[in-house]
């Protein structure tokens, strides 16, 4: 019988994931063991250890954090975000003041209208809804069809209006997915509460911005 033996991790090793993800030197010691010492492997495991954490503190009260701001060049475009927390300990460390800072200027650059599918008023998910239905039932399709077709339109739209289902730069993650990230990280529950994007010469909030903001 022969003893399995775990892969030797060294602190270059270590320090790679880390800087690559966030998490804890634990975190990434556990996950490099666990993928026998394969990163793409360890990311993976982390981001899966990330959404049970985060599933876990979701209930959690939140009442401390930030409030983030973006100024675009030339002072023509803003966002003001707050971001919460649970402790004031947490509200000040560097990754949760970046992470802040980061929302601000995804909402700039892509003007999500909402938090989340959550804060979509029901009258207006309703019309929408309506709109879809009414599309997809002129387009000929099988009428057995039409809820799952429906359904999908749904899902879609809320990827353009949502903040936390936007998609993140030029990768396959949702803005959601960088909370979580920090969940793990910080051991805390993490939310978005609000956020108000200006430009100027515009009457409402959440308009189309004038430029992408750099990263």
């Amino acid at each position: 019988m022969t003893m399995e033996t775990k892969p030797v991790i060294g602190p270059d090793e270590i320090r790679a994931l880390r800087e690559q993800t966030g998490a804890g030197v634990m975190d990434c010691k556990r996950a490099l063991e666990a993928s026998a010492g394969d990163v793409d492997a360890a990311v993976a495991y982390l981001r899966e250890q990330g959404l049970a954490t985060a599933r876990d503190k979701a209930g959690r009260e939140a009442r401390e954090g930030v409030i983030a701001s973006y100024i675009h060049h030339g002072s023509r475009l803003g966002v003001l975000l707050e971001l919460n927390c649970e402790t004031d300990f947490v509200a000040r460390t560097d990754d949760f003041q970046q992470l802040a800072r980061e929302l601000a200027m995804q909402v700039a650059g892509l003007s999500p209208t909402w938090v989340s599918r959550d804060d979509v008023p029901a009258e207006i998910v309703a019309a929408q809804r309506e709109h879809f239905s009414a599309e997809a039932a002129a387009s000929g399709r099988p009428p057995d069809r039409l809820d799952e077709i429906v359904t999908g339109k749904m899902d879609k739209w809320f990827e353009t209006v949502c903040l936390l289902e936007l998609p993140y730069r030029d990768t396959d993650r949702r803005i959601g997915d960088l909370i979580t990230d920090k969940v793990a990280v910080l051991g805390e529950n993490i939310r978005v509460a609000r956020f108000a994007r200006m430009a100027v010469g515009e009457n409402a909030l959440h308009a189309e911005p004038e430029a992408q903001p750099e990263p």
